[in-house]
């Protein structure tokens, strides 16, 4: 089974159709009907392609096709769809067809801009992913073997968790078993205290780990889509660890989950709110300025603020780091099915009404982006086989979802569909035009190369837009799995090189690939901003700032005082 998550992040399109109306798929309908239209529509090489599949069809029946799964396919991995001459011929049937399908779709890519090719790749492998024969019970040799071995026992668990899904998660079959962690047992179990508390978020501070630790603190800026804690999953795999581990004093902020009430809040509440824990670590370690770190949106907001100090002449903040964040979305990338303009116009309109865009909203948007992989995949494991899904910490954290505020979605989405953030003076964030050239600190600035989501070349491009020194690492595998990329695994690895240029190709091309992970070298370059080596106090929080409570908080159980907020 996959044991992969599809993150959660700022930039999130749920499923609306004209009408307004929503439902389970991320993906509007009259966006699917446009796109299979324009499929159609490429009559030539639609008769091409249906000859060529006739072709084919021919060989299968007979027995003469070669025509297999591609490597890493993992649908077809039982022995019978190569011995049994039956299932052979369903599977190159349906391999086939694929094939026919995703040449029409190529070609129509060369035809029309980049959003509608994106489109019908999308809406095609959606279609072709959800027809596979693995997904139905007569034609999965494993999900028959399994009913006849259990007496048909599979077949009466399998209804139990449809049934279930039905009822609690939106008809979507769950990825993980909901009871397998508890977040301050099994996750999110590094020491510390809850320092500070508003309305919008909790500053946690982390118990030092060595003797002495660098004078100048980081604070860490999740996105506030997602619990903060895959940032601290389980020790050997948690980076506020890593950092502790290394010296560097570590405070977290831990974002309050919106309702409806909270709808309201914008870009300037959470730049705000980042620019007040950055006085709250200033002040309980008596440093004059913090290095930050921001994770997917949490970049994106913090820059905002970066931006505001810059124009101010406020020297709070002594250096930036970026992880898999966009500010430039002139080229979304694997977002551009979904930048549709009258599809982004219905999201925002139901964003207001709303008041919040839900957690299953985010949940489904971008899990149909991979649907073999985070939809089929658990359909056969849970309904087929009647199996439970997988315990594994990063499908639980992604099942533990939590709101955006409507506010701040539209906001997200302008960004997203106008690209405010890297053009001069398109957008006000705390009072003041925003204007990237002006932020001069030194950051640090990641990207992943197998990222569907933030491009790693986008991210990149962080690096021309800002004034500062800059350092670019390039991390392998994708998104989430490139955050949660702990020291000691062999197959990790990264690339770093010298100073960045405009050409992405070009840097890399000239960097170095080392074994690892990327927290090493950030690691590495923020110690050196971070000052000299004091002792390491044994006391959490300040006379100003008196512990409230033991890390994780209560902000990420959904918890205010011990009342549900």
């Amino acid at each position: 089974m996959t044991k992969t998550a599809e993150p959660k992040i700022a930039l999130v399109i749920p499923d609306a159709t004209p009408e307004g109306e929503d439902r389970a798929g991320g993906f509007g309908a009259w966006n699917a009907l446009n796109a299979v239209t324009g499929v159609v529509g490429q009559g030539r090489v639609v008769l091409e392609e249906s000859l060529r599949l006739g072709r084919e069809l021919t060989k299968i029946t007979v027995g003469r096709s070669d025509v297999g799964p591609a490597a890493g396919d993992r649908r077809f991995t039982d022995q019978a769809w190569t011995n049994n001459p039956i299932y052979r011929r369903v599977q190159q049937t349906y391999l086939a067809s694929v094939d026919a399908v995703e040449s029409v779709v190529e070609d129509l890519g060369r035809r029309v801009d980049d959003r509608h090719a994106r489109e019908a790749a999308f809406v095609s492998t959606v279609l072709t992913s959800a027809l596979a024969p693995t997904n139905y019970l007569p034609t999965n040799p494993a999900a028959v073997k399994e009913a006849f071995d259990t007496g048909g026992m599979s077949l009466v668990r399998g209804a139990r968790n449809y049934v279930s899904d039905l009822r609690h998660n939106g008809g979507m079959p769950r990825m993980v078993d909901p009871d397998a962690f508890t977040v301050g047992v099994d996750l999110a179990v590094t020491p510390g205290a809850v320092v500070a508390r508003d309305e919008v978020a909790e500053v946690l501070q982390y118990t030092p780990t060595t003797e002495t630790v660098y004078e100048r603190p980081v604070l860490v800026v999740p996105p506030p889509i997602g619990r903060y804690y895959f940032l601290d999953l389980r020790p050997g795999r948690s980076f506020v660890e890593h950092a502790v581990s290394r010296g560097l004093q570590t405070f977290m902020l831990a974002w309050r989950n919106p309702q409806a009430e909270q709808g309201d809040w914008d870009l300037d509440t959470y730049a705000q709110r980042v620019s007040d824990a950055i006085d709250e670590v200033r002040e309980i370690t008596g440093s004059d300025d913090v290095n930050v770190i921001g994770f997917c949106a949490g970049g994106l907001i913090t820059t905002a603020l970066l931006n505001h100090l810059a124009a101010t002449g406020d020297t709070r903040v002594h250096s930036m780091s970026y992880a898999v964040t966009m500010l430039d979305f002139a080229d979304p990338a694997g977002l551009a099915a979904f930048s549709g303009p009258r599809l982004l116009q219905l999201v925002k309109g139901r964003s207001r009404r709303n008041g919040i865009i839900s957690a299953r909203d985010m949940g489904s948007a971008f899990t149909w982006m991979r649907p073999n992989d985070l939809v089929f995949n658990y359909v056969v494991n849970n309904y087929l086989m009647g199996r439970t899904p997988p315990a594994f910490d990063i499908l639980s954290w992604n099942a533990d979802g939590t709101n955006l505020p409507g506010a701040l979605h539209v906001q997200f989405l302008d960004i997203f569909e106008n690209n405010t953030l890297a053009t001069p003076g398109a957008m006000t964030a705390l009072g003041t035009p925003v204007d990237l050239g002006r932020i001069t600190v030194p950051t640090f600035v990641s990207g992943a190369i197998a990222d569907h989501l933030t491009s790693w070349k986008n991210c990149y491009r962080t690096t021309q837009l800002l004034s500062g020194d800059t350092k670019f690492v390039l991390s392998f595998s994708g998104h989430i799995a490139s955050l949660v990329n702990p020291p000691g695994n062999p197959k990790s690895h990264y690339w770093e090189g010298g100073e960045p240029g405009p050409d992405p190709e070009a840097w890399l091309a000239a960097s170095t690939k080392k074994t690892g992970s990327w927290w090493e070298s950030w690691a590495d370059w923020v110690s050196e901003r971070a000052g000299e080596r004091i002792a390491a106090s044994t006391r959490l929080g300040s006379d100003e700032h008196t512990v409230l409570g033991d890390a994780p908080g209560l902000y990420v159980r959904d918890l205010k005082a011990g009342i549900p907020v």
